[in-house]
């Protein structure tokens, strides 16, 4: 039986905005945006070549917005990626290096598996992006 990660809800303060930094910032393709009962909204988009999708709003009462972290997003090529959010106006921070004491990356460093970027949304909400370009 296989079990696959579909959704994951990202607890927002102001739909329209944080719709704008995914679908715009992070070039997530926009699914849905559907007015809900109750004056509530739904919006789902999905990060290029994902399976899986993000959801803002309606959030349940017991996540804040900004209380999601840890989401990771993967890549196949790190500085292309922190090219292309630099480009649409992310404040994409440098690229760290973990497998030890985490550093900065060196143009001649093989990112693979230890090349990340850590991303907050308008709200606080906190992915990391990681290189994966081989896989064992």
């Amino acid at each position: 039986m296989n079990w696959t990660l579909e959704v994951v809800v990202v607890p927002v303060t102001d739909i329209d905005r944080a719709k704008a930094f995914y679908a715009e910032g992070l070039g997530f393709h926009v699914d849905h945006d559907l007015q809900m009962g109750g004056g509530r909204r739904l919006v789902q988009l999905t990060p290029p070549g994902s399976g899986c999708s993000i959801v803002l709003g309606p959030q349940p009462a017991s996540m804040p917005p900004g209380s999601l972290q840890g989401v990771q997003l993967v890549v196949n090529d790190l500085r292309a990626a922190r090219e292309e959010l630099l480009a649409r106006g992310v404040d994409a921070p440098a690229i760290q290096v973990l497998g030890g004491p985490p550093r900065p990356a060196t143009p001649d460093d093989d990112l693979n598996h230890v090349g990340f970027l850590f991303l907050k949304d308008p709200d606080g909400n906190g992915f990391a992006v990681q290189q994966i370009s081989a896989r064992p």
